[in-house]
């Protein structure tokens, strides 16, 4: 948003500030680094990183929300000055300013961000070629139905996305520029290269005292709690419930860590609310167009092990004589054993965000496509059709499934 205009100042994007928490009492140290957590002992090592000045400290109760570092892939070359890294504000903020001196620019990373980024950089009047190594954009929030939808929508505004390629070597031109060289042996002229990885829970200070997954997240009850319990934990650095497979998942999103945050404060001293769980419910707006999924896509959903199947359905969001109207492109993901509701995806220029929502509700509820059918919802032509096209959707799967029990 910001490197697109639609932010002009990053420090807006905070939703907090050390002297708010000042106010309230809470006793700040900026920076600080912590060097070393005694769980044993309850004691903490940390270092004023102005000074370097080492502090000692007790607690009674510890929360760890370090977040998450940057996994940076291997790939020769990496170090060259022009790539640049996009995770933080920080890196948010030198790549608009390098940008500024930089017309074609390579985008390495085809989910969310690396879209979102690409997009913002197509604002500012740059040239782009987005680099997915696996075969679909959004491959983990979306099938390739509405994928494809997302990439003829990238391409009608210039961009040129590269899928399922590989880049194997970084490496400087004569007259400057950089040169990008793949697997397949294409070879591609930019000017400077941002990189929109994946990240990995930063736990290192925990490490050998709390229970911590093979990926290095911490492992929390539905309390947040740790293994240990004077120490909680939230965010980035966690994993959490994932309902639609009754597993625990590493799944790194800013909602979760607001939420899990709150929970901690909230049972820090005593039980009081545990965690929901997640469906993993996100989305984004890309060129006018929302994007928005909550559950398991349908090949996440045959990993899982469901009988899994889903619907497409795509239909005007209210009635033909209304002044205005636009498609709606819903994808749900059902289980045909237990008529479960598993996952959606919505796509148009229509506001369906909160239809992600809605369905991260029915999953959440273990809710079934007839419940989804015929649940009640609001009926105006200015907002919908008498059906709301949730409502639609699912009657199109269970007409689907009439077939497949052989049943009309």
């Amino acid at each position: 948003m910001h490197i697109g205009g639609d932010v002009k100042d990053l420090g807006d994007v905070f939703y907090a500030n050390p002297e708010e928490f000042i106010k309230k009492g809470v006793h700040m140290r900026m920076q600080h680094d912590v060097i070393k957590i005694d769980a044993q002992a309850h004691t903490i090592l940390a270092q004023n990183l102005k000074t370097r000045e080492l502090l000692h400290d007790k607690y009674d109760k510890l929360i760890l929300a370090t977040g998450s570092r940057t996994s940076i892939p291997v790939i020769a070359g990496i170090e060259n000055p022009k790539i640049l890294l996009c995770k933080t504000c920080n890196q948010a903020h030198q790549l608009s300013e390098a940008s500024k001196n930089n017309h074609k620019i390579a985008v390495l990373g085809g989910g969310y961000a690396g879209v979102e980024l690409t997009e913002g950089f197509v604002k500012s009047g740059h040239e782009i070629v987005l680099f997915q190594r696996n075969d679909q954009l959004l491959d983990e929030y979306v099938d390739t139905t509405i994928s494809e939808r997302v990439k003829k929508l990238l391409e009608d505004n210039h961009v040129t996305v590269l899928t399922g390629t590989n880049v194997s070597r970084f490496s400087d031109t004569k007259d400057g520029h950089l040169k990008i060289s793949t697997e397949d042996d294409n070879e591609y002229i930019v000017d400077m290269v941002a990189i929109c990885p994946g990240v990995l829970p930063q736990s290192d200070l925990l490490k050998g005292q709390v229970n911590i997954a093979k990926n290095g997240a911490i492992i929390t009850n539905a309390y947040m709690q740790t293994s240990d319990p004077d120490i909680f934990a939230a965010g980035d650095v966690t994993e959490i419930q994932y309902n639609p497979t009754l597993t625990s998942k590493y799944i790194p999103l800013a909602s979760h860590a607001v939420r899990q945050g709150t929970l901690d404060g909230m049972n820090l001293f005593k039980r009081r609310r545990k965690s929901m769980g997640s469906q993993a419910t996100s989305g984004m707006l890309l060129f006018g167009q929302t994007i928005a999924c909550t559950g398991l896509t349908l090949n996440a959903a045959k990993d899982a092990n469901y009988d899994a199947h889903h619907v497409y359905f795509e239909s005007n969001y209210r009635p033909d004589f209304m002044p205005t109207n636009t498609k709606i492109n819903i994808e749900l993901v059902y289980d045909r054993k237990s008529r479960r509701v598993l996952g959606a995806q919505f796509m148009s220029s229509h506001e369906v965000a909160q239809s992600a929502n809605t369905v991260s509700v029915i999953i959440q509820n273990n809710n079934t496509i007839d419940d989804l059918a015929y649940v009640d919802m609001l009926f105006s032509p200015n907002f919908d059709e008498p059906f709301n096209y949730l409502n639609l959707v699912a009657q199109k799967a269970i007409d689907k499934e009439l077939d497949y029990w052989g049943m009309d």
